[in-house]
């Protein structure tokens, strides 16, 4: 494994362990603020008076936020904590996974063009299932085909969509083409990756 994916590592590594920590601090942050903020704690406190001056305007953003959408202002800084720690969860997943990949593609090249061949259908069929999950949601939250957002999930899983819709009616009202469809791209890269690996 090269130098490179061993400090990638011992990174994501650090970042969990600085990210818990932040979460840790800012649980006791927010669980002062919240006494100070429904008056559990005198307001002509020190650590009241300290907070309303050095803590409140860091939160104000997302008072505002929780406000505008109908919740209380002294729930401002639970909802930063949660906003942090999801944060955090999101950010540490998605470096793991491109941590995963660059090793998976590193292996992939060491082991020649059989492994660069792996590599590019593995990646071929995990964009395919990507287009079809984002062109589900989008039909879900009624995203027009055409945004520019959704536009390319539609180009390319209309071509597999389109032959299947004549072949699986739909449920009721549920056309589970985007099922079927994600089953057999599973069943032909199942096949594909047993044909090239041996």
């Amino acid at each position: 494994m090269p130098t490179f994916l061993v400090w990638f590592a011992y990174a994501i590594h650090l970042l969990g362990y600085a990210l818990f920590i932040l979460a840790i601090v800012l649980a006791g942050v927010a669980l002062v603020d919240w006494l100070v903020r429904t008056r559990r704690i005198n307001p002509f406190n020190p650590i009241a008076r300290f907070f309303r001056r050095a803590v409140d305007p860091l939160i104000a953003p997302m008072e505002r936020r929780v406000v505008r959408a109908g919740g209380m202002p002294h729930a401002a800084p639970w909802w930063m904590l949660v906003a942090v720690v999801v944060g955090g969860i999101v950010v540490l997943s998605l470096l793991r996974f491109l941590f995963a990949e660059i090793a998976g593609a590193y292996a992939s090249f060491t082991q020649g063009p059989r492994g660069v061949l792996v590599l590019l259908f593995r990646y071929t069929f995990a964009f395919l299932k990507l287009a079809i999950i984002v062109r589900v949601i989008a039909s879900w939250l009624r995203i027009s085909p055409w945004s520019r957002w959704v536009r390319w999930a539609f180009s390319f899983t209309e071509p597999i969509f389109r032959p299947l819709r004549g072949i699986v009616p739909p449920l009721g009202m549920i056309d589970i083409t985007p099922i079927v469809a994600w089953f057999l791209l599973w069943l032909l890269e199942t096949f594909v990756m047993y044909a090239l690996l041996g």
